[in-house]
This record gives C-alpha cells, structure tokens and sequence, in this order.
C-alpha cells in the first residue's frame, strides 16, 4: 500500500521529466510531436491529481511538485514560442515574471516566517488553465490541420493573449498582497 500511495508522486515527476523533450520537439518545430507529449502531460496530471483524491495518496511532496510540475512545462512552452515569435514578449515576461515573484516570495516566507501550506488558489488555478488551453490551441494552429487551426489561431491572438495577460497579472498581485499581510502579520506579532 505504502508503494500505490507513490504513484501520484511518480506520475508528477514523469510530468517534470516531459519538459525537456517538449521543450525540444517546440524548439525543432516537430508541433504534432510536441503536441502530443502535451496531451500525455496534460492526461498525466489529471490522472496523478484524481489518484491523489480518489485514493487519498496525497502527500507534501505532491503538494509542492504538481504545481512545479505545470510551472515548468508552462514556462518552458511560452519561452519557446516567444523565441520563435510565436507570442508577445509582453506576455511571456507576465508569465515568468509571475512565476519567478511567486517562487522567490514563497521561499522567503519560508525562510523568514515558516512552512507554507500549498494551497493555489481558484484565481490562481484559473490562471494556470487558461495557460494551458491557449498553448495547446497555439500548437494546433502550428500544426497546420486546416480549418481547426485557422480557428484556433484567431482565438489564440488577441483573445487568448489578452486573458492569460489579465489573469496572470491579477494572480499575481493576489499572491502579493495576499503574502505581504500575511508576512506582515507574522511581523507585527513576534
């Protein structure tokens, strides 16, 4: 039993592992390959994320790497197709630049105050959504399969762009203030 409780974790971790020839298959431009090991990563964390509440396998590990898990892979996409010109620089540097506060923030609380509970919240989770479905709309307007891709294309930029900008600075202050009060309550009664 102990071993089956492991599974999440070691599905979260093939997720981490995927970045690296994702990130490859984009930068070669191989988009229905890239494509796919999205859609394997994707399914991976459904699954790892259903086994973890379904079977009640949770654990801190799982906790900290399933949103690190996303990060990576999200981060590693919008650098890639903003190298390629596929997005903004605007719109990656939201992105990373949000990810970056959001781990050098929680590190200091860390280090400052104590242990934190990973906990993202809907705004946060929304935000994460939204990135994903808009990458995998972006690679299936790169994969060229015709009118569906037209389609997605259109979606993609503005509309897409727009929102992922939106939600991702709106997540993003929110993990700011949210963290600040809290750092500073932590302050005000030691």
């Amino acid at each position: 039993m102990i071993f089956a409780a492991q599974i999440p974790n070691a599905i979260t971790v093939f997720r981490i592992v995927l970045v690296v020839p994702t990130g490859w298959l984009m930068l070669q431009e191989a988009y229905i390959q890239g494509f796919t090991l999205m859609m394997v990563a994707s399914a991976s964390d459904a699954l790892d994320g259903w086994l973890a509440r379904h079977f009640n396998w949770t654990s801190r590990f799982g906790a900290a790497m399933d949103p690190v898990a996303d990060k990576l892979l999200v981060g590693t996409m919008f650098v890639v197709f903003w190298i390629q010109g596929h997005i903004p620089a605007w719109l990656a540097f939201i992105v990373i630049t949000r990810d970056v506060l959001i781990l050098v923030g929680a590190g200091t609380y860390r280090w400052l105050f104590e242990r934190i509970d990973f906990a993202p919240t809907y705004l946060s989770k929304a935000n994460t959504a939204v990135q994903i479905v808009m990458l995998l709309l972006l690679l299936i307007y790169l994969c060229d399969v015709g009118v569906i891709s037209q389609l997605s294309g259109a979606v993609v930029d503005p509309y897409c762009f727009l929102l992922v900008a939106f939600l991702g600075v709106s997540s993003g202050v929110d993990y700011v203030v949210t963290w600040t009060l809290r750092a500073w309550r932590k302050v005000r009664t030691r």
